[in-house]
């Protein structure tokens, strides 16, 4: 997470970004699910994804229009000698504190904005312009007293009201982490292999939102819930295929096959158990530490030492090494009687 620290001058003053801006215009689109975001999480044998990554990657959506928007106040301004530049996501902008104060929402309590009429589900997009235009009033705090956001948050990522800290967030750890995950978060990961939608889903003000109108943001119907055994059997080529398009694609085949067998792991389904065995032959050591830590989950002790001593015995990574030790373990803690 260097890079937060790198740009934060870039961030904290859109100047430093581009000299010449005079006024921000910030916009949002509705993505709102039309069914329990929440829904895949219940379903253990399934894969959770996050709401944003069920359909086409929305910085493609939104940028067209952007561009669009910022086309039109050009001409409109003529004689002024317009200037603009569109962003989402592409460049160091603080888009909800930005957006915050041009009136769209307040920052909740999960850090994430929140508008009276959608709700938590929202894309921000920035048109940066050399026009100076007469800004909107900001939106007050709404929160009030409720917590339900900091208190649904499975690895309790929210260490006081308005704060984040990002290195205990699944969104963080499933989408952005690079390597293994703590073992103190892989319990509370679930089923989520594509980051997590907790927080926003408990937001009270969800009920005046509405589902999305925007075609290219309506969910596909084989990314609500993929099969977790189906997700496992996928290659590096048909992973690139099943999220051609989408945001998921972008963390690519190791840190999703990580995610999945953390997954598994967390089904207790032994159905999953070849899944899990069949990825102790990645070329990655974190897809194999991860599926060593699924197997110990979801196997019997003699089974997990039987493993190891078949597959474990020439493992020469470190921390894989250490993943079999921790798995025999854990095995055993589970079923004691089986262990004696």
């Amino acid at each position: 997470m260097a890079w937060m620290a790198e740009t934060f001058a870039r961030r904290a003053d859109p100047k430093t970004l581009w000299p010449g801006v005079r006024s921000v215009v910030m916009l949002a689109m509705n993505y709102g699910p039309a069914d329990d975001p929440l829904e895949a999480t219940r379903r253990p044998a399934a894969g959770a994804i996050s709401v944003y990554a069920r359909h086409r990657d929305y910085h493609q959506v939104i940028k067209g229009r952007l561009k669009t928007l910022a086309g039109w106040l050009v001409a409109s301004a003529r004689g002024q000698g317009a200037e603009v530049k569109v962003f989402v996501d592409t460049a160091p902008v603080m888009e909800k504190p930005l957006a915050a104060a041009a009136g769209i929402g307040w920052q909740g309590k999960h850090t994430n904005l929140v508008s009276r009429e959608f709700g938590s589900w929202l894309f921000l997009g920035a048109i940066f312009t050399n026009l100076e235009l007469p800004p909107d009033d900001p939106e007050p705090d709404r929160c009030g007293s409720c917590r339900a956001c900091l208190d649904v948050c499975p690895t309790r990522a929210f260490p006081a009201p308005y704060r984040l800290d990002a290195r205990r967030c699944i969104s963080y750890l499933t989408i952005e982490h690079k390597g293994p995950i703590a073992m103190e978060f892989r319990a509370a990961i679930g089923n989520r292999i594509y980051g997590c939608d907790d927080c926003l889903a408990v937001c009270p003000w969800n009920k005046f939102a509405n589902s999305a109108h925007e075609a290219k943001l309506v969910a596909r119907a084989d990314l609500e819930a993929p099969p977790l055994a189906e997700l496992a059997a996928l290659d590096d080529g048909a992973f690139r295929k099943r999220f051609a398009g989408g945001p998921v694609k972008r963390i690519g085949f190791e840190r999703f096959r990580r995610n999945v067998m953390i997954a598994i792991g967390n089904s207790g389904d032994r159905e999953l158990v070849g899944a899990a065995a069949a990825a102790l032959d990645s070329e990655s050591p974190t897809v194999r530490g991860a599926a060593v830590w699924a197997l110990g989950r979801l196997c019997r002790p003699e089974e997990v030492h039987d493993l190891r001593q078949l597959r474990g015995a020439r493992e020469r990574d470190a921390d894989v090494v250490a993943e079999w030790s921790e798995a025999c373990a854990s095995s055993a803690h589970k079923h004691p009687r089986a262990a004696r």
